[in-house]
Order: structure tokens, then sequence, then C-alpha cells
């Protein structure tokens, strides 16, 4: 520290020990002189305090918060050379602006009782942004008055041009702004309140993640400082959220995109951390993350936090609006990106991020209120230089209500959209939750099946209560015990019913390799239906040989069916995205499209086969054809339909190996006959 941050130091020392006293005598409660130091001369002082009895603890103390704004307060005009002198007997014009709303009647006592005390001809103007009438506009006469009877002048906010008069604003003479809490800031309050000298060292991060009322609940009298110390540490650990308990990135399954969003951003931190790369080239530092309630969203982004040994910083819309005041929303919006930027690098979670209204769907009184939030949060999202160190994510149930300036360049401008996880997903998310209970090497497929379509929360629940069931029953958790959760009310497929879909995801299977439409994944039956996965082989740049192949995959089903049973159900057709409104729908786009020919019409195929004439004929033709195709494929590989619907009825799942070694079967039961 050089020889002007010493001076500087110090005069802030004496300076924030001077308010102390001030305060305590203002309110009447006996302290310690905090100004004499070990080193004084003043022989009687101290033995007159040795000899005092110690505080009763039904005597007035004073307030941590007080004596924390007192210091604060002084190290702020102790960085402006005579401040201190002139506030007490002239007419400076002074702003401080604080850290939160709740801090202004403290600083406003301060300056009334140590800052100003002496100076009786005083203005000061105190605004939290509780009411409207704390506005730029209002109460600027009372302001010019006082200056023109030459007064001292201060005001106080958490944000000074938005609530003061901006006649004070535009004449200010010192702008001072409360510096953070530090460690030199808390050991004074534990010395005033204690009566002791905090020698013990303090953590900088505990420092960064206290806050006022954590130092309250700390800071006693009749402790040592060493207690008050532990006392805010286990305090501020308890409310600690970097990870904890939860499940790192490595635990999670099921999120497609957005795991390899995290795990790039991990590999980018970790390198950022170790000054091997600027902030400016880290791609991944904001994410809207949508998606139906229960897919983990927040879980996703504690997991990212605790992966890369940063903070979470977790907030909501609807912790900002549990305020009654608009400047209270704007506050908590405030303070989240403020601890996450005192933390950073850091992770900032806004979870519910659709509870801020999109300004084009407004109307009436509301629009002036979430107007100025939506304003409020775009400037500190597009804050770059003070956003350093700093991972925005937001999540959402509902991305088409964002207010689209939010997710505008600089903001949160990469959206990543979560489905509900597959059934290895599914698999591998029970297996997570099941990981001290089930004897390793179970086969979880089934719950995956059964639980298809359900989501890595609704795994969770499951889980749960099966313990619970276990536990009443006074026996080991069982995998039949979550089965049961899983199917608990549900309706259960019959066997006929199952060895149709059997028989209708194998011709699936079987007409997607013979054709070689994208890479087959998976075949699977659960109590909901059945699915034989492919990977999407359909892009700009596909034939309409391949999109014909494709129209016959998603006809080879209702083909199976008709071979082994004689008819079709109709539950291949019953919804958008049954196996036949896709067929149907890359039929009309072949026949519209440009793929049989130079025709263009727009994207709505029901319009369109309703009023050009032949073009249902046309298309009903390419399904037709579809599906023969499919049937003469199917007849051709007989034998290995049967082995795999009675392979899928058995087991309800199937992977591409298994299929391989099926068909190999097949082809040997067809060559021995």
């Amino acid at each position: 520290m050089s020889e002007t941050e010493n001076a500087a130091a110090s005069a802030a020392d004496l300076l924030a020990r001077a308010y102390i006293d001030a305060l305590a005598a203002a309110e009447n409660v006996k302290i310690k002189s905090m100004v004499r130091g070990p080193d004084s001369k003043d022989s009687l002082s101290t033995i007159l305090d040795e000899l005092e009895d110690d505080p009763h603890e039904d005597d007035p103390h004073l307030r941590v918060d007080l004596v924390m704004a007192a210091v604060l307060t002084a190290k702020a005009v102790a960085s402006e050379p005579g401040l201190a002198r002139r506030l007490r007997k002239e007419a400076p014009i002074v702003t401080i602006e604080t850290h939160t709303a709740d801090m202004v009647p403290l600083v406003r006592a301060i300056v009334d009782e140590c800052a100003a005390a002496t100076n009786k001809g005083r203005h000061i103007v105190a605004r939290d942004g509780s009411e409207k009438s704390h506005a730029p506009d209002r109460n600027n006469a009372e302001v010019i008055a006082a200056l023109n009877r030459r007064k001292l002048t201060v005001g106080i906010a958490p944000d000074v041009r938005r609530y003061l008069p901006s006649t004070l604003m535009r004449m200010t003479e010192y702008r001072l702004v409360l510096p953070a809490i530090d460690d030199w800031a808390i050991k004074l309050v534990i010395e005033a309140v204690t009566g002791e000298a905090c020698s013990h060292p303090i953590d900088p991060r505990l420092v960064r993640n206290a806050d006022m009322s954590d130092l309250s609940l700390a800071i006693r009298s009749g402790l040592s400082p060493a207690e008050c110390v532990a006392r805010l540490v286990k305090i501020v650990h308890e409310k600690s959220q970097y990870g904890g308990e939860g499940p790192a990135l490595g635990d999670l399954h099921g999120y497609g995109e957005a795991m390899e969003w995290a795990l790039d951003l991990v590999e980018d931190l970790r390198e950022y951390r170790a000054g091997r790369l600027d902030w400016e080239l880290v791609d991944n530092r904001a994410l809207l993350l949508a998606g139906a309630p229960g897919l983990g969203k927040t879980t996703f982004a504690a997991a990212l936090a605790k992966s890369a040994g940063v903070p979470l910083i977790s907030t909501s819309v609807a912790e900002w609006n549990a305020s009654s005041y608009l400047s209270g929303t704007l506050q908590m919006i405030r303070d989240a990106f403020g601890r996450a930027r005192r933390n950073a690098p850091s992770v900032l979670l806004i979870d519910e991020l659709d509870g801020i209204s999109d300004r084009a769907s407004l109307t009436g009184d509301y629009v002036e209120y979430w107007s100025q939030i939506v304003n409020y949060l775009l400037e500190h999202l597009s804050s770059g230089a003070e956003n350093v160190g700093v991972v925005v994510i937001g999540t959402t149930n509902f991305a088409s209500k964002i207010d689209p300036a939010i997710l505008r360049s600089g903001r949160l401008d990469r959206q990543i959209i979560l489905t509900a996880p597959g059934a290895e997903d599914l698999a591998k998310i029970f297996g997570h939750y099941l990981t001290d209970t089930i004897v390793k090497g179970d086969d979880l497929m089934p719950l995956a099946l059964a639980a298809e379509g359900k989501t890595g929360a609704d795994v969770e629940a499951y889980v749960k209560r099966a313990k619970a069931a276990a536990r009443r029953a006074r026996r080991e958790l069982r995998i039949s015990d979550v089965l049961d959760q899983i199917q608990k009310g549900g309706p259960k497929m019959r066997q006929s019913v199952r060895r149709r879909v059997a028989t209708h995801e194998a011709g699936h299977v079987i007409v997607g390799r013979a054709l070689n439409v994208g890479e087959f994944l998976v075949a699977s039956i659960g109590e909901g239906g059945g699915q034989a996965s492919f990977e999407d082989a359909i892009d700009t740049a596909s034939t309409p040989g391949e999109i014909e192949n494709v129209i016959c995959l998603f006809m080879a089903g209702r083909a199976a069916e008709r071979l082994t049973f004689g008819d079709c159900a109709i539950g291949s057709g019953l919804e958008e995205r049954s196996d036949l409104a896709r067929a149907t729908s890359l039929a009309e786009m072949l026949e519209t499209k440009g793929a049989a020919g130079n025709l263009y019409l727009p994207d709505d195929p029901a319009r369109n086969m309703l009023h050009l004439p032949g073009l249902i004929s046309a298309v009903k033709t390419r399904l037709d054809k579809g599906e023969a195709r499919a049937a003469e494929i199917l007849e051709a590989n007989r034998a290995l339909l049967d082995g795999i619907a009675a392979r899928l009825d058995a087991d309800g799942y199937l992977s591409a190996t298994e299929i391989d070694k099926i068909e190999i079967v097949a082809r040997v039961r067809e060559a021995a006959e």
C-alpha cells in the first residue's frame, strides 16, 4: 500500500471511529471510546474504562446496521479532502448513493447524528423510491430554497439519478457512493459492538457473500470477536449457493444441446480463471433456457456452477415482484446483478423470466410500470464492462412470452429449448437417484420405458415415494416398488394392444434400416405407446428420392400391422405428430415445394389441399405408394419382423446392437429352411 493509500485508510479509520462515538452518544448507548487508541495517554480514561462494569444483556446496544452505515459513510466522506469539516460547519451540496433502499434511513441517521450533527441549517432529501414522489421532477423548489438560504444540502438514495430532485443532481459538489463492505468495516463494527478489537482474519469470500442481515445476526454484544466471526462463517455458509449437495453436470442426463453449451463454458471458465483467456473471448456468457416445468432448468444452472467451481447467485422474477413498490423491484434486480459481479466469476440464475411481460402486449396502467422494469433489466444485461466474469442464465416455461429486446445480441442471445428425456436418458436419471439402493447391474430400462414422456422431476418423485413405501414395509427397496409408483393411477396397455404396437414399431425398424433412412437409435414400448427412433434424415439438401424413403418409413408401421393382423389401428393417424400426419406433410411438400417440379406454395398444407384440385389425390397416391413399398420390404423379411416384434413385446426395449443379433438369427433360420 502506498503512502497516499495509507493516509486515506488512516483518515477513514479515524473518521469512522469518531462517527461511532457520536452515534453512541446520540443513541444513549455506553461503549468504550473508539477514537482513543491503545497508546492513548489519557490514563484516567483508561482506568475508568477498565473499572467500568461489563454491560448487562438488557442494557441498550448499538445496532449493527447503524454502526456499519456509520463506518461506510465515514469512508465515503473521508475520500473527499475537507468534506468532513465542511459537513459540520459549511453548506456543501452532497449526494450519497447507497447499496440498497434499506440503507437510506440508516445513512440519513448518520448524517443527522454524526456527520452533520452540529450543522443546524441543513436540508436532507432521503428517498428510497417507494413513492411516486421519489422522482427527479418532484420537490425541486424546496432544494432551490435551501440552496438560496445557503443550507447544507444532502441527497440520499439507492439510485441518485432515478430518485433525487434533478436540481440537486445538477448542483451537487460531491457525489459519494457508499463503498462495499470489506474486512476492515466488519472488524470495526465488531470492535464497536463487542468492545474488543478484532484481530481474527476474515476470508475475502466471506466478505463478498455477507450482507447486512448476516452481520446483524452474527455480531452481538457479549460475544468475543472470534465468536462473532465464527457465527458469521456459519450463517454465510448455510445460505451459500456454491452447488452444495446437488448434482454436477456429469450427473445430469437428457440435456442435449444445453449440456454441450455448459461443458464448453466450464472449460472456458477454467481458462479464464487461470488467466489464459480474456472474458471477451468467452462466447457462452448468456443463455435463455426454455422448456416445460420439471425438466430441470434450475438444476442445470446449479450443476453448471458446481462443475465450474463458481458461486451460483439465484434470483427470480417472482422474488423481484414480491416488493410492494417499483423501487423495491428495481432494487432487487440491482442487488442480484451486484452480488453476481462481486462474486465473479459466477453464474447468475434468473428464474421464471416470463414473469416480466413483453412490452408489446401491455395495455393501460401497467405499461409504464413494466416498461421501467424491462428497461432496467436491459441496462444490467447490456452492462458488458460491469458484467465481466458473470454468466447469466434465464429460465422460462414460455419462451414466446419473453420481451424480444431481452433476447437481442449482447443480452440473452442464445436460446435452447429443453425437451423431455428419451428412454436411455431416463434410465440414467433413474440410476442417479437409485445409486445407493439398486444392486449394481440391475436393468433400469423397464422403469425408463414405463416413465416415457416424464421428466427428471417426475423420476425423483417416483423414487422418493418408492423409498417411502419400502421403508414403511420395513424392507429394502425393489425395482418393482418404483414401477408401482410410475404406473399408479395410469392406464395399462392390454396385451393384444402391446403385441400390435410391437409389430408396428418392428415395421419401422426393418424398413428404416433397409432404406438406410438415418441411423437407427432405439425401439421401445411403454404404457403410453411405442416408438422407433432414427436420426433426422431430412434437411435442405435432401432429394425427392430421399424424402420418399422417409415417407415409406413412416408408413411402415401401418404396413406391418396389415401384414400381420389384416388391418391397421387408427393410432398412427390420430394426432399432429403421428406417423400418418408426418408422412402426409412430406408428401404435400413434395407436391408444393419444388421437389416434384417447378412449383412453390406457402406453408399451409390443409388450405392447399382444400383449395387446389387434385392435390389430395396426388398426396394420397404418394402415401399409398410408400405403404406398398414398405409392405414389399416387410414381406421379404417376415421372419425378421416376427422376431423383432416378439422381442420388443417381451423386453419393451431394443437397441441397434440387439436388433443386429435378432437379424443374424433370422437370416440363419431362413437359410436353414
